[in-house]
């Protein structure tokens, strides 16, 4: 999982689904990977400047494998990016830096936002009703050259804020440097804003990233538990960096795969003398997410909820109404009952529930499914030419326009730029990112007049239903072979009664003449 949500992967994944619905993955900002796509980087930007000369950006490089702050920093222009030294050995991110978010006192801040993945297939999320507002430490400025340096204006990771002087540990969920999310939206909603819009558009924002990043989920999940063998039951709490713009769009920074769970902070009693102080603030949120994540994933749970399952069924028609669409926004529905003695939930489920207004995004999903049936070894997560000529040839994607010679150089050309990127050595062959790269173009070949969703969309279906046929005509002729055998067995069966019907009165003349030999010999 934590591969996964790395920086590099997790663009990846949001830039796939951009090519394919620009409009609803607009909360990522633009980013390049680096080393490999460094001179797009500079093209692309001076291609943007050109066309919009009032155009002056600020750029934010991440380290792929950094985290807390480590090795971040912002530049004005591509050629200050640091290529040599570590970035040869540490691939990074760069992404457009937000230079408008939203202030509160004066200062940037960001949401660390807990996710509950309780589930592959099916598809299960709960997002935490409240999370961590953690703030910079120094008013902020829009950034210029000569502050870019200052990282506790512009980087909102606790990790450094906390060793700034101005830094305030508080008990108040509403102060300090790090408060309650659910303080933000009362201060905001006090000042006139439609907080559950702002709900809205966030639980939005995570149902999107995950379905960006389940694909690739799901091939390696299948590679540790293949499908048709009892494995563990899999779930990982999520920590989502969130930040507000201005007008109160929801970015996403980054997503973590071991977003931290201390309830404490150090603080120094003397120099080198240091305590650890329980920190209100953190427990109140983080405290909640563990206990309902426990419950959520309790295997007797499992067992009354299956009861449950008949009672639940008479409130479907509400929450369908509930979920009609996105004008009445996505909130949490908190009508079900309670363990006794236990508080509500604070883990609210946002899918399935709202999967009807999202489901239409699950393209990639089903591109995977058809990688992952056509991996042929199980336990392995890359596809081999045999697979790849295997899957051309079952969906009939072959014809005088794209011969089979042409496949193998296609395979060949993708999966051989991919593995140059660094995608994982270990096994040799095509990633899912490049099988995924290799089905765009042939949708795009296809079908050239329709938007690339659509051709994507139309190439699935063309897919399934050539598969569909040829596993219908397997399950005929398994059962045809079956039929002949059982039809066999009975003749021969029939035979074997027949044979000996009809030898009867030979071995009766058998016996008798035995029966005159012995007494002739008896009598002479």
């Amino acid at each position: 999982m934590t591969e996964m949500v790395r920086k590099i992967t997790l663009s990846r994944a949001v830039r796939t689904m951009q090519d394919l619905f620009p409009v609803e993955y607009n909360f990522y900002p633009r980013s390049w990977i680096l080393p490999e796509e460094f001179p797009l980087f500079v093209d692309e930007v001076q291609m943007m400047k050109e066309s919009d000369p009032s155009w002056k950006p600020t750029f934010i490089v991440k380290p792929d494998g950094g985290c807390q702050g480590d090795g971040i920093y912002l530049v004005k222009d591509p050629s200050d990016v640091r290529l040599t030294g570590s970035l040869q050995n540490r691939p990074a991110v760069v992404q457009e830096y937000i230079c408008k978010p939203l202030l509160v006192d004066k200062l940037k801040f960001d949401i660390r936002l807990y996710v509950l993945l309780k589930s592959l297939e099916p598809l299960e999320i709960y997002v935490a009703k409240d999370g961590l507002s953690r703030f910079c430490t120094e008013p902020y400025q829009e950034p210029t050259v000569k502050n870019l340096h200052q990282v506790f204006m512009h980087l909102t990771n606790y990790s450094l804020n906390i060793h700034s002087g101005n830094f305030i540990h508080s008990d108040n969920a509403n102060t300090g440097s790090k408060r309650t999310f659910s303080s933000i939206l009362c201060r905001l909603s006090s000042r006139g804003a439609d907080v559950k819009k702002v709900w809205s558009d966030i639980i939005s924002l995570v149902i999107k990233t995950i379905i960006a990043l389940t694909p690739e989920l799901k091939v390696y999940y299948q590679s540790d538990i293949p499908a048709g063998k009892p494995g563990p039951t899999c779930f990982q709490i999520l920590g989502f960096d969130i930040l507000l713009m201005k007008n109160l769009k929801p970015m996403l920074l980054e997503v973590n795969a071991n977003p931290s769970m201390r309830i404490e902070h150090e603080q120094e009693l003397s120099p080198g003398v240091f305590e650890n102080v329980p920190s209100p603030v953190d427990e109140e949120v983080k405290v909640a997410v563990i206990r309902d994540t426990l419950r959520l994933v309790d295997p007797q749970k499992k067992r009354k909820d299956i009861q449950s399952q008949a009672s639940e069924h008479v409130s479907e028609t509400k929450d369908e109404l509930l979920d009609a669409g996105p004008a009445d926004g996505l909130e949490y529905d908190t009508s079900k009952t309670t363990e006794a003695g236990l508080p509500s939930l604070c883990l609210k489920q946002v899918f399935p529930k709202y999967a009807k207004q999202f489901n239409y995004l699950r393209l990639v999903d089903k591109v995977a499914a058809l990688f992952i049936r056509f991996l042929g070894v199980k336990g392995t997560t890359k596809l081999g030419p045999t697979g790849f000529r295997t899957f051309i040839r079952n969906c009939k994607l072959s014809n005088s326009n794209f011969s089979m010679a042409s496949v193998d150089i296609l395979y060949i050309d993708i999966t051989r730029r991919w593995n140059s990127m660094g995608i994982d050595h270990r096994e040799s062959g095509m990633c899912l990112q490049a099988f995924i790269e290799a089905f765009f173009y042939l949708a795009q070949k296809k079908y050239k007049s329709l938007p690339l969703h659509e051709q994507v969309a139309s190439l699935i279906d063309f897919c399934e239903y050539h598969l569909a046929a040829l596993d219908e005509k397997r399950l005929v002729c398994g059962r045809g072979i079956l039929e002949r055998r059982s039809a066999v067995a009975t003749s021969q069966a029939e035979g074997l009664q027949l044979t000996a019907a009809a030898h009867t009165p030979l071995l009766k003349h058998r016996a008798t003449a035995s029966k005159f030999a012995d007494y002739r010999n008896h009598r002479y």
